[in-house]
């Protein structure tokens, strides 16, 4: 089916629009895949804040190189590829479409721009692995508060302490 010259000005521009608010965006292959199963994997990653676009790889290009990236390889779009833009969180499509390809093994990480980067497969894999930022900020957290409690358990002892010496002190006298 062909698209008009119109229709693919308001396909570009919907593509560029996506990629002005985008902290990264995520090619992912998802031939084979049927629609319901899609559609379940899109309910997945607008959870995540994670836009997804299908479109003719020729657009997404002309869209990626307004806003700076230049030269994309062919093999970071190779067959059908939806483009997919995290808002949130950098590496949260990454993530997403990770996860949901132990479910569906159509689905595949292929490449992604970052920071105007073109990253790799084997580098939008790596970003998949990492942990999330909510993991990373508890974690921070659970470092912050550790000297904290530490130091309140210290104290907690030497007043424990205390008690049951006075304690013993007491039950002696109380012998006595």
């Amino acid at each position: 089916m062909t698209i008009t010259k119109q229709r693919k000005s308001e396909i570009l521009a919907d593509v560029e629009k996506k990629f002005e608010g985008a902290k990264s965006i995520v090619f992912s292959g998802y031939a084979g895949i049927t629609v319901k199963d899609f559609s379940k994997v899109r309910r997945a990653l607008r959870e995540k804040k994670v836009g997804c676009k299908i479109a003719k790889k020729t657009l997404i290009k002309i869209a990626a190189k307004k806003h700076g990236y230049n030269d994309i390889p062919d093999d970071l779009m190779d067959g059908p590829v939806a483009a997919l833009f995290s808002y949130g969180d950098e590496i949260s499509a990454a993530k997403v479409i990770a996860e949901m390809s132990k479910k569906y093994e159509a689905l595949k990480l292929l490449g992604g721009l970052m920071e105007g980067k073109i990253l790799s497969k084997e580098e939008v894999v790596a970003l998949s692995k990492l942990a999330s930022r909510e993991e990373l900020l508890a974690k921070m957290l659970g470092s912050l508060n550790a000297p904290a409690s530490g130091f309140a358990n210290a104290l907690a002892g030497v007043t424990r302490k205390l008690v049951y010496a006075l304690e013993a002190y007491r039950a002696k006298l109380a012998k006595s």
